[in-house]
C-alpha cells in the first residue's frame, strides 16, 4: 500500500503541547466570549452555502476519499457551525475542549487534543492495519477496523480515526494537565491555515485555562 504522502499529496498536520492547563467544567468568561463567537457566525454565515466554502469542501472532498459520507458525519467546524446557524447550542464539554472548539468555529479548520500524559511515545499518522480495535468518545464498544483507515498512533495504541473522531482512553477530563493539540489538515488547506489555527487555539486554550505552549 502507498504510504499516505503519496496517495494524499498535501495531508498534514500540526502538533503542539500546552503544559499546566487548569480543566473545568464551565467558565463564566467563556460563556460570555462563546455568545461573542455565536454571534460572529450568525453574522457571517449563510447555511446552504456552507458546502461550498473552500475550507469545508477541502473536508467534504477528502471524506469521501477515506469512505466516509461528509452527509453523515460532517467536518467538525462545519458541524458546529451548522448547529449555530440552526438554533442549536454548541456542546459544552469543559473549558479547554470547549475553547478549542471556538478556535475551529473561528478559523474553520479541524482540530483535536489529548491527555500528553495518557500518550506514550511519538503520535504517527498512518493506515490502520485490519483488525486493529478503536475505542472512541461516544462510542459503546470497541469498532473493530477494515484496514486502511487514516488513524493516528501513539507508541501502543490508537488516539484516533482521522480526523474526526478521538479515542476515549486519551481524551480530556479534569485531571488533564498536560494536552497534545492537533491541527488536522487535509489536501487543499495551506500550511498558514494550519499556523493560523494553531496560534487562535492555543490563544483560547490558555486564555480561558490556563497553561503555557511548549
Amino acid at each position: 500500500m502507498p504510504d499516505l504522502a503519496e496517495r494524499f499529496t498535501g495531508l498534514q498536520a500540526l502538533i503542539t503541547s500546552i503544559k499546566g492547563v487548569k480543566v473545568e467544567k464551565s467558565n463564566t468568561d467563556l460563556e460570555v466570549f462563546k455568545d461573542k463567537i455565536i454571534k460572529e457566525v450568525k453574522e457571517k454565515y449563510d447555511i446552504e452555502r456552507l458546502r461550498d466554502l473552500p475550507t469545508f469542501r477541502a473536508y467534504r472532498d477528502f471524506f469521501w476519499r477515506v469512505g466516509i459520507d461528509p452527509t453523515k458525519v460532517r467536518p467538525a467546524a462545519e458541524a458546529l457551525i451548522r448547529r449555530i446557524l440552526g438554533g442549536k447550542s454548541i456542546p459544552s464539554i469543559n473549558n479547554i475542549v470547549d475553547a478549542y472548539n471556538l478556535a475551529s468555529i473561528k478559523t474553520e479548520i479541524a482540530l483535536a487534543a489529548f491527555d500528553e500524559d495518557k500518550v506514550q511515545g511519538n503520535l504517527v499518522m498512518r493506515f490502520a492495519r485490519k483488525g486493529e480495535k478503536f475505542f472512541g468518545i461516544g462510542m459503546d464498544k470497541p469498532k473493530e477496523l477494515q484496514g486502511g483507515e487514516i488513524v493516528v498512533s501513539d507508541d501502543v495504541k490508537l488516539v484516533a480515526i482521522y480526523p474526526y473522531r478521538d479515542a476515549d482512553e486519551s481524551k480530556l477530563n479534569e485531571k488533564t494537565r498536560n494536552v497534545l493539540l492537533m491541527v488536522c489538515g487535509v489536501p487543499g488547506i495551506s500550511k498558514d491555515s494550519l499556523i493560523n489555527a494553531k496560534n487562535i487555539a492555543v490563544e483560547y486554550i490558555t486564555k480561558f485555562c490556563g497553561g503555557m505552549e511548549i
